[in-house]
């Protein structure tokens, strides 16, 4: 044994460690080595399976050098020493003793390895025990030698059978996993055949190699003189020992199978929560008979494949059943839009990886709307359940029916907010409100805490468009902050819209501004077609994979045969809605930028609202209020604003402290021209701005 250091401050305070008596009654001796101090102390049995005399040892490890061969020693020594140095708990090994009158004798020893709180190795305790009768000679001991190893193959076939199945989700992963090429070879088996049962019948679902299939098996009765029926009826394996086994027990099979050339077979039932739902059989070539250790192995081998496959079938169930409530609550059709293509994508997530549990709240709507409009909704109820999937019905239902009523588009998300608020959930949501006048191509967008649109140009680039945004849905109204700014865009012909939810976009270690960035690359190199679009966004989400699930919405304003010569935006506004006005204001703002009136924006707006607001005090209805662009010899933006009445407007003098009688001043100071004329039983206010011509 490997020399050790002698001397020692201190021994531990239980030193040495005491015999157990139980030790002593099975002939076993043991001993306590403080690695410190270099003392090595055994009981008397131990010491008389070293053959030493009471009194004869003196403690020290090199004293029995004489007890063991050279080449035992060195063995042990190794052994040891790699086992303190690996941070191993213990080791164990046979080694010969030689005794007094030269013979040999084999012992065992098992140490346990005592270390500090930095891992340092300080004493070991172990047990040694005669094994001369147990390794008798070479022959027992290769035989139990390869007893072990074949209980280790026939565990590690469990193992890795379980392991493979660990990943398995669907059906179909588990019927890949058993019929596996390296499965077989694993299992040791020539051929395998797996069938489920279904309504009172076995249904072949996977067979190999390719060949092996025996015509007439594909669907089988349970009360048929099969192997796998007879698992099914009797929930017990049956094991076929020899070629003349199976020809007497299946004499119908036997014929078909004899090419193969089958000298056993094992048929397992795979039964979950008490009852079959299928049976595997695995057929052999090279072998005959079954030991009992090898039966315990394929059975439960096979309660491990029933586990998975119950588990799989569970999962599809749910998957269908969420899968159907979130494909119920999402639009069943979507209208075509005279003037765009329009595609749309939905694409469930895993929710965590939680098996059956892939349904979400996120959702798509397109809304005619009067006038040739269209409004087009993506939004995201928080949480990935079935309640988050029903707060998305419920408002979707709630958006299209304000949407329908003419609201305004800060109105809708608005009135949404306060109804999810309203309803009887903690969830909110993310929601994004565009509605687009194809005519003129004008877009008002309304954001609740979602993610900004995308434009893809008709040039292939593709840009993020900043929307200033509010609160999400049901958070807005509880905090008392209902405001929803307006802004608006032109989509030119050839130019394509893109609203998603965040699933498309965000991705693990990356931020969300990295992610639009991908995504806009992405829809820039994508195909003009929508719908081809739309299929590259999604199979580009599906392959990153990732727990969200994703919304998509796809708007193309198709190309005319004539251009339009003029833009043009028309507004209602009702007396008694101050948010209708306000948000008229910044839709006409918005939309004299966007059409690149920026400079005289403000002029614009402030000469728009002087308008509608006289027409609102003064007349009886509603104010029509248009915005054209003219083009001729100069570009002009025009404004009229329609009412009622057929009086006409009169210029008044303020006077000093007069908070009224300045609007037409107001008027005739900012715009380049302006006048009135009739409109049926009203009038109109118009006036016209110079605007530069856009680039």
């Amino acid at each position: 044994m490997a020399e050790r250091g002698a001397n020692a401050l201190s021994l531990p305070d239980d030193w040495p460690a005491h015999s157990d008596p139980i030790l002593a009654l099975n002939r076993m001796g043991s001993f306590d080595w403080d690695l410190d101090a270099g003392l090595f102390v055994m009981d008397p049995l131990a010491e008389e399976i070293f053959d030493v005399r009471p009194g004869e040892y003196d403690g020290r490890p090199e004293s029995l050098a004489d007890r063991m061969p050279r080449a035992e020693s060195h063995r042990l020594d190794a052994l040891v020493a790699k086992a303190l140095k690996d941070g191993s708990e213990n080791y164990g090994t046979y080694f010969r003793i030689r005794r007094r009158d030269g013979s040999l004798r084999w012992t065992h020893t098992q140490g346990y390895i005592r270390r500090d709180e930095t891992g340092r190795p300080r004493r070991i305790i172990g047990i040694v025990r005669d094994a001369t009768e147990e390794l008798g000679d070479s022959a027992a001991r290769q035989e139990r030698a390869a007893q072990a190893a074949a209980r280790r193959d026939q565990t590690n076939v469990v193992e890795a059978a379980t392991a493979a199945l660990a990943h398995a989700r669907t059906v179909q992963d588990v019927i890949d996993v058993v019929k596996d090429t390296r499965g077989l070879a694993l299992l040791g088996s020539t051929s395998l055949v797996l069938g489920l049962v279904e309504a009172g019948r076995i249904r072949l679902v996977a067979e190999g190699p390719a060949g092996s299939f025996v015509p007439g098996t594909l669907v089988t009765r349970i009360d048929e003189p099969y192997p796998m029926s007879e698992t099914v009826r009797t929930l017990s394996p049956c094991f076929i020992e020899s070629p003349e086994d199976f020809s007497e027990r299946f004499p119908v099979l036997w014929p078909h199978i004899t090419g193969l050339n089958i000298t056993s077979a094992a048929y397992l039932p795979l039964i979950a929560q008490a009852r079959p739902i299928g049976s595997m059989g695995l057929l052999y070539n090279d072998r005959r008979g079954f030991s009992q250790e090898e039966r315990n192995v394929l059975v439960a081998l096979g309660s491990s494949i029933a586990q998975s496959l119950q588990r799989a079938m569970l999962y599809e169930q749910e998957k269908d059943l969420a899968q159907g409530l979130q494909q119920a609550m999402l639009p069943r059709t979507i209208p075509s839009v005279p003037g765009a293509d329009v595609a749309v994508r939905y694409r469930s997530g895993y929710a965590g990886g939680s098996l059956g549990r892939d349904i979400g709240g996120d959702w798509y709507d397109l809304i005619p709307l009067p006038g040739g409009r269209v409004g087009a909704v993506i939004g995201d109820v928080q949480g990935h359940d079935t309640h988050a999937a029903a707060v998305m019905g419920q408002l979707r239902i709630v958006l299209r029916a304000y949407a329908a009523e003419g609201h305004t588009p800060a109105t809708v998300m608005a009135r949404a907010s306060v109804f999810l608020h309203e309803l009887d959930t903690d969830r909110f949501a993310t929601c994004l409100y565009a509605e687009a006048d194809l005519s003129t191509g004008i877009v008002q967008v309304v954001r609740a805490g979602h993610i900004d649109p995308l434009v893809r140009g008709d040039d292939g680039t593709c840009r993020r468009i900043a929307v200033d945004g509010g609160l999400p849905l049901g958070l807005s109204a509880e905090f008392g902050s209902l405001e929803y700014p307006v802004a608006a865009l032109e989509l030119d012909p050839g130019q394509t819209l893109v609203l998603c939810t965040d699933g498309l976009v965000e991705q693990p270690g990356t931020d969300l501004d990295d992610g639009m960035s991908d995504l806009s690359a992405l829809i820039a190199g994508g195909p003009e077609d929508v719908r081809d679009l739309a299929d590259l966004l999604i199979d580009a989400a599906e392959e990153r994979g990732g727990d969200d699930d994703v919304a998509l919405l796809v708007l193309r304003r198709r190309g005319l045969t004539e251009r339009q010569p003029v833009s043009r935006l028309q507004r209602h506004v009702v007396p008694g809605d101050p948010d209708g006005l306000s948000d008229t204001r910044h839709m006409i703002r918005s939309t004299v930028r966007a059409w690149g009136a920026r400079e005289r924006s403000d002029e614009i707006e402030l000469v728009a609202d002087e308008l509608i607001t006289n027409a609102l005090m003064h007349t009886e209805g509603a104010a029509i209020v248009t915005l054209r662009v003219l083009t001729g010899t100069d570009r002009r933006l025009r404004v009229e604003v329609e009412d009622s009445s057929s009086a006409l407007p009169r210029r008044r003098e303020p006077g000093e402290a007069g908070v009224s009688g300045r609007g037409l001043l107001l008027v005739d100071r900012l715009t380049d021209v302006w006048g009135v004329e009739a409109r049926g039983g009203g009038k109109c206010m118009w006036c016209e701005f110079v605007v530069p011509d856009r680039a």
